[in-house]
C-alpha cells in the first residue's frame, strides 16, 4: 500500500481525459505552452532580443494592427 503503480495512473489519467475532455486539455497545454515561451523571452533582456523591427527604421509608422485617426473638434456656432 506504499506507492502506486502505473494501473493507478492510468486511471486517474482516464478520469481527467473523462471528466476535461481531450479539446481543453490541449488547449490548456499549448496555452502553457505560449506562457514558458513568453517566459523565456522575457528572460534574455534586451540586448539579445533582434534590432531589426518592423518600427525602428522609421518610428512614425505604426504597426498594421493600429488604427491611426485624426480627432476633430466639433465648433459651436
Amino acid at each position: 500500500m506504499g506507492s502506486l503503480s502505473i494501473w493507478h495512473w492510468l486511471i486517474v489519467a482516464v478520469i481527467v481525459v473523462l471528466v476535461f475532455g481531450t479539446k481543453k486539455l490541449g488547449n490548456a497545454g499549448a496555452d502553457l505552452g505560449k506562457a514558458v515561451k513568453g517566459f523565456k523571452d522575457g528572460m534574455k533582456g534586451e540586448e539579445e532580443k533582434p534590432a531589426s523591427t518592423a518600427n525602428s527604421a522609421n518610428p512614425q509608422v505604426a504597426d498594421k494592427t493600429t488604427i491611426d485617426v485624426e480627432a476633430k473638434e466639433k465648433s459651436k456656432s
